[in-house]
């Protein structure tokens, strides 16, 4: 890869990481999982397997990724030939590209109900509409497959649009004008919230830390979140890594990728949650949190409307942030691979991804029960490429640490992270024990077929499994450490 795709500032794939980080997760799931598991004691456990979990790997699947130089299919089968493993590592690259690709498809979809209720919000549509009305209002949105893919063609032609552009004229100049807005606009909110609603019983809420009060699945929902929220194992760090210049300190940045992206979430979360308190409304909503709650606590409130218009932006904004790192791993793949210009590998990927997400449209609706994926997989469309995604995910992520913890030798690592010895060896040991222990374990959960003793016992397999195949590479790595 040639020295211009690399980003101009260091501080730039800070920006893009962040971008990628701050989405839907941080605006819509962290705050209704939080509200669904008791506040402070998610919080305090999500925190803790982000620091455990989620930054080793950060640091791993970006050094992969600096390391090779390449998108993360071609820098796999890069390192892989380099460092005489196994082929079947280049799994990590066609897992992340998958992923991104999956995910891109559903992801549209649902940051399309923002255009929906930034409209609404900003015409005075909702303003003194009670609960009942917002409620039909989202059903009506989700029954309209029309209306659907209206919303999920606008999103995606957008976040396309910026990736087309390059890395620097569209991704680096979208980030520095997207992240300091979303960041303006989310204390805005969180003022609102402050002078309107309740704060005192959100900050209450979010940090009474009662380990009690949370189930295990709870604490399985807890460290999926602080997995899911970085990104990690869809290929968009691997990808944003390779443009990252080599003086660029991998763990200054992903610490601070860590906390700014929880920070976002916490804001988040008292902004919203001093609104619903506020208002009267449940915490433990749900999914509907954002588009039914949230929509209900504006509409009571002095100037919701447009509050709340501007809130719908800042949800905009954080999802397109995150589509674009979406996009990036298949078409710079697509670049590579077969020469393609940027425009036209990004047209192809955006095209495929928006006609896969026609599925989850008609998930909502004319497909909602009784289709062939009802009848194959008792899901609807939507559910089973979820399903894929929390499985390709932590997959790749599981892999991904392997990988960086055994198949990379001491120098190597030294040589991209250039740290002290003691944090080399703690970085070392989370990424090739805790951190691999810890997705399998969520992994594993996620798919309803593995119950009972089947649980502990697969886990141990494919740890086990896993690094006696690491312990049986050939480079010199071993001779090394």
């Amino acid at each position: 890869m040639s020295t211009h795709n690399v980003w101009t500032h260091k501080g730039t794939f800070l920006l893009a990481a962040i971008g990628s980080a701050v989405g839907l997760g941080n605006l819509w799931r962290f705050p209704y999982l939080t509200g669904e598991n008791g506040g402070g004691a998610f919080i305090l456990v999500y925190a803790l397997t982000i620091f455990a979990v989620g930054i080793p790997i950060l640091i791993a699947e970006t050094m992969l990724g600096r390391a090779s130089r390449r998108s993360p299919i071609m820098g796999m089968r890069f390192l892989t030939r380099t460092h005489g493993t196994y082929r079947a590592w280049e799994s990590i690259g066609w897992l992340g590209a998958a992923s991104a690709f999956l995910i891109l498809s559903f992801y549209s979809v649902i940051a399309g109900w923002a255009i929906h209720y930034t409209w609404q919000m900003l015409t005075g549509t909702l303003v003194g509409a009670d609960a009942e009305a917002i409620g039909a209002g989202f059903d009506a949105l989700l029954a309209s497959p029309g209306l659907l893919t209206f919303y999920h063609s606008l999103f995606i032609i957008a976040s396309g649009l910026i990736v087309g552009m390059g890395i620097h004229k569209g991704i680096e100049n979208g980030l520095r004008i997207l992240m300091p807005a979303l960041f303006a606009i989310l204390l805005v909110v969180l003022f609102y919230g402050i002078a309107n609603g309740d704060f005192a019983a959100a900050a209450g809420f979010l940090f009474t830390f009662n380990l009690g009060d949370l189930s295990l699945e709870g604490w399985l929902q807890a460290m999926g979140q602080s997995f899911f929220t970085l990104s990690l194992g869809m290929g968009a760090i691997m990808a944003y890594g390779a443009y990252m210049p080599s003086d660029a300190s991998l763990s200054r940045t992903a610490f601070a990728v860590a906390v700014i992206d929880t920070a976002v979430a916490t804001v988040a979360g008292l902004a919203i949650f001093s609104l619903v308190f506020g208002a009267g409304l449940d915490a433990a909503a749900g999914p509907g949190l954002m588009f039914v709650t949230l929509p209900l606590a504006f509409a009571e409130m002095p100037f919701g409307g447009l509050v709340g218009g501007v809130f719908f932006i800042l949800v905009l904004g954080a999802a397109i942030s995150s589509s674009i790192s979406l996009i990036e791993p298949v078409a710079a793949f697509l670049v590579e691979r077969f020469d393609l210009t940027r425009p036209q590998a990004v047209f192809a990927m955006v095209l495929a991804s928006w006609a896969l997400g026609l599925l989850t449209v008609v998930s909502f609706n004319t497909w909602a029960e009784g289709s062939l994926f009802h009848t194959l997989f008792g899901r609807s469309a939507f559910d089973f490429i979820e399903l894929l995604t929390n499985i390709f995910m932590p997959l790749g992520g599981l892999l991904i640490a392997l990988f960086a913890g055994w198949a990379l030798t001491y120098s190597e690592v030294m040589k991209e992270m250039r740290t002290s010895e003691t944090w080399f060896q703690v970085w070392r040991f989370l990424v090739r024990f805790v951190a691999p222990a810890a997705v399998a374990f969520v992994f594993l959960r996620s798919i309803p077929q593995v119950e009972g003793y089947l649980l502990p016992t697969v886990g141990a397999l494919i740890i086990v499994g896993a690094f006696a195949v690491g312990r049986t590479y050939p480079g010199k790595g071993r001779q090394e450490r």
